[in-house]
């Protein structure tokens, strides 16, 4: 029983992987019915300039509503962790089932202790080298939204 889990768990390794990218790879595997943890949520990058990002995020924040403009619009996403499952929340289906497979979805800043010494996972496609030119990670796009680790 516990080995057929533990064929479904799929450890990824953020670090160094593109987001879009890495985000879009894990959605396939959840489509398949596997259970993904992504550790080192916060090591993953956004292709481009950093203030370009930056202000494409802020730009978010500033959004209010016409029903209460008093109170702050949408809530956004401004820790590592929920930046990296918004955007995989993103490219799920706008369903019921899309709601369940984001449910088969862990992710955590750093390495726990249970997933210490475990096989992890990257994507090819998804590899930092690829980017020829400048890039940032969550972490310092987390923290200019004003998250505090």
């Amino acid at each position: 029983m516990s080995q057929q889990v533990q064929e479904q768990l799929v450890i990824i390794n953020a670090e160094g992987q593109i987001l879009g990218r890495m985000a879009s790879n894990i959605v396939r595997l959840l489509k398949e019915g596997k259970k993904v943890v992504v550790i080192n949520a916060e090591k993953a990058v956004i292709s481009g300039d950093k203030n370009r990002v930056v202000q494409s995020y802020k730009l978010l924040l500033t959004v209010r509503t016409l029903f209460n403009p008093y109170k702050n619009g949408i809530r956004r996403p401004r820790s590592p962790i929920n930046i990296v499952k918004r955007t995989i929340r993103g490219m799920l289906p706008k369903s019921s089932k899309g709601r369940r497979m984001l449910k088969n979805v862990k992710i955590y800043i750093g390495i726990p202790k249970e997933f210490e010494g475990k096989q992890y996972i990257r994507f090819q496609d998804a590899d930092v080298g690829r980017l020829k030119g400048k890039y940032v990670t969550v972490e310092i796009v987390a923290k200019e939204l004003g998250w505090n680790a």
